[in-house]
C-alpha cells in the first residue's frame, strides 16, 4: 500500500515505538497521523513534531467508549482511516503468585482488549472500502514467552492469536494485517541495564529502526515483523522441538532468578 495521503491511527503514539511509527508514517507521506496516547501532553509533543499531518488525541485505549470516541474524532477530521497501528501496551515484571488480579485486569484491557476495541471501531470502514492496514504490536514474549513477566507474556500471546485470526479472516476482503513481535527495543518499557535485557532480550534495537521495519512489512505485505534474524532461529527451535526448548528456557530462568522467580 502506498502510504502517500493515507490517514493513520497510532495508539501509544506519545513515546517509544509508537512515536517512531508516527514519525515514519509522516515521512512516508501520510496526510493525517492521529497520535493517540493517554498522556495527552506526550501526544501533543509528537503531533507538533511531525507537523501539519499530526493530530493529538488523548485516549484511554483500555476503555471501549473512549476508543470509539477517538475513532469518531479521526473520522470527523479526515473522513476515513487507512492504517490502524495498535501499539499501546503496558508491562510488569511479576511472578503469577505475586501479581495482583488488578494488574491482570489492567494489562488485559490495555494489551488485548484495546486492540479488539480499535479493530471493531475501524474495521467496518476499511471493509466497506475494500482496503486497509491493521498492525498489532505484540512482542517475542507473545511467541516464545518471557522470563518473569507472566502477565505480559500471557497477554501478548493473546495479541498474536488475534492478529493471526484477523489475517486469515479478512485478507480476502482487502485488509492487510501485520504483527510486530520485537525483541528488546530501547524504550522506557525496557530497563536496558537489567540482567533480563543483557541476557534474554536479544539484540536491542532503536524505535526508529523498528518503525522502518514495520513500514517495510507494509510495502511487502508481510505479516510477521521481527526485529532481528535470531528471532526466527529461536522460533524454529521452539516449533521443531518444544521439549528441548523448554529445557533451555528453564536453564536461563535459573540464571536470571537464582533464588526463584
Amino acid at each position: 500500500m502506498d502510504l502517500t495521503g493515507s490517514v493513520c491511527i497510532v495508539t501509544g503514539g506519545g513515546s517509544g515505538i509508537g512515536a517512531a511509527l508516527c514519525r515514519a508514517l509522516a515521512t512516508a507521506g501520510a496526510s493525517g497521523v492521529a497520535v493517540v496516547d493517554r498522556n495527552f501532553a506526550g501526544a501533543q509533543a509528537v503531533a507538533s513534531e511531525i507537523g501539519a499531518c499530526g493530530l493529538a488525541v488523548g485516549c484511554d485505549v483500555g476503555d471501549e467508549a473512549d476508543v470509539n470516541r477517538m475513532v469518531d474524532t479521526v473520522m470527523d477530521r479526515y473522513g476515513r482511516i487507512d492504517v490502524l497501528c495498535n501499539n499501546a501496551g503496558i508491562a510488569n515484571d511479576g511472578d503469577i503468585l505475586a501479581t495482583p488480579i488488578t494488574v491482570w485486569d489492567q494489562q488485559w484491557q490495555v494489551n488485548v482488549m484495546a486492540h479488539v476495541y480499535a479493530v471493531r471501531a475501524v474495521l467496518p470502514h476499511m471493509v466497506e472500502r475494500g482496503s486497509g492496514i491493521v498492525q498489532h504490536t505484540a512482542s517475542m514474549a507473545g511467541i516464545l514467552t518471557s522470563h518473569g513477566a507472566c502477565t505480559y507474556a500471557t497477554t501478548k500471546h493473546a495479541v498474536v492469536g488475534l492478529a493471526e485470526w484477523l489475517s486469515i479472516s479478512y485478507h480476502d476482503r482487502g485488509i492487510r494485517v501485520h504483527l510486530l513481535a520485537p525483541l528488546g527495543v530501547n524504550t522506557p518499557m525496557l530497563d536496558t541495564s537489567s540482567d533480563f535485557a543483557r541476557n534474554a532480550a536479544g539484540p536491542i534495537r532503536e524505535p526508529e529502526e523498528v518503525a522502518q521495519q514495520v513500514l517495510d512489512a507494509f510495502a511487502e505485505e508481510r505479516f510477521l515483523v521481527l526485529t532481528d534474524p535470531v528471532a526466527q532461529t529461536w522460533i524454529e527451535r521452539k516449533t521443531t522441538d518444544i521439549e528441548r526448548w523448554l529445557v533451555g528456557m528453564r536453564r536461563l530462568q535459573a540464571r536470571l532468578f537464582p533464588g526463584g522467580s
